[in-house]
C-alpha cells in the first residue's frame, strides 16, 4: 500500500515537497503546464500527488497543491486556489488532473 501524507497547511506541504526535489513552480495554460525552464503538453508529465485544503468558512479559500513531475526530470508543483474552470484548461488537462 502507498504511504498517504497529510501536512496541516500549504505551506508545510510546499515546504516537505521542495525538500523532496519538487523545486519548480508549474503555471496552468490552457493546454500546458509551464515553468522557467520550458513547457509540458498533458502527455509529458505525471501528477504524484495531490493535497486539497479546504477553508473553515469561505470556499474560496480552498486550495489544492499538486506534485509534478516530468518525463524529462523536472520535479515541481502546481498550488490553485478555488479551483480549475473548464473554461480555463482543455478537456485532456481537465483529466490529467482528475477533475
Amino acid at each position: 500500500m502507498k504511504n498517504q501524507y497529510h501536512y496541516a497547511t500549504v505551506s508545510e506541504a510546499l515546504a516537505i515537497l521542495k525538500s523532496q526535489g519538487y523545486t519548480v513552480d508549474f503555471n496552468l495554460t490552457e493546454n500546458n503546464i509551464t515553468c522557467g525552464t520550458g513547457k509540458f503538453s498533458h502527455d509529458e508529465f505525471t501528477v504524484v500527488d495531490v493535497y486539497r485544503y479546504e477553508g473553515n468558512t469561505d470556499p474560496a479559500d480552498e486550495a489544492t497543491v499538486y506534485a509534478i513531475a516530468s518525463k524529462t526530470g523536472v520535479k515541481g508543483v502546481l498550488a490553485t486556489g478555488y479551483g480549475f474552470s473548464d473554461e480555463d484548461i482543455s478537456g485532456d488537462m481537465l483529466k490529467k488532473f482528475k477533475i
